[in-house]
């Protein structure tokens, strides 16, 4: 959904820049492969929320590797971060309290602080 919703995204990613069908890119291989690389950091922050030092390590080396190796625009986590929360409101509609819609956006917003002021750290400019 994040690339239907935000096509220019897919500029960052040779792999399947290029594709347009979302089922085409629901099936990629390398795709899938990110997915589960971006689930895995959040699923680190979520295990870690106690450890501020482990959840501003990890999310510091996501931003920094995004800024200085893949140039990705920052506000592209904000867009990811909002479409993740989409998704999971709809898939767990019947469970997604306030409290939880509460807790996803404070998760957002964690999560796009710290990677943006990794960005900062490494003299991000645009």
């Amino acid at each position: 959904r994040f690339f239907v919703n935000f096509p220019s995204a897919k500029q960052y990613f040779s792999q399947f820049k290029h594709m347009e069908d979302p089922l085409e890119m629901e099936r990629s291989l390398q795709l899938r492969k990110h997915a589960r690389r971006v689930m895995g950091a959040i699923n680190t922050v979520v295990e870690n929320l106690y450890d501020s030092e482990k959840v501003s390590s990890v999310l510091a080396l996501v931003g920094k590797a995004h800024a200085l190796k893949h140039k990705v625009e920052p506000i592209y986590f904000k867009k990811l971060t909002g479409v993740m929360l989409e998704v999971i409101a709809e898939e767990y509609a019947n469970d997604f309290t306030p409290e939880a819609h509460g807790a996803w956006t404070k998760m957002r917003t964690l999560i796009y602080t710290h990677v943006t002021a990794a960005y900062k750290e490494v003299g991000w400019a645009q």
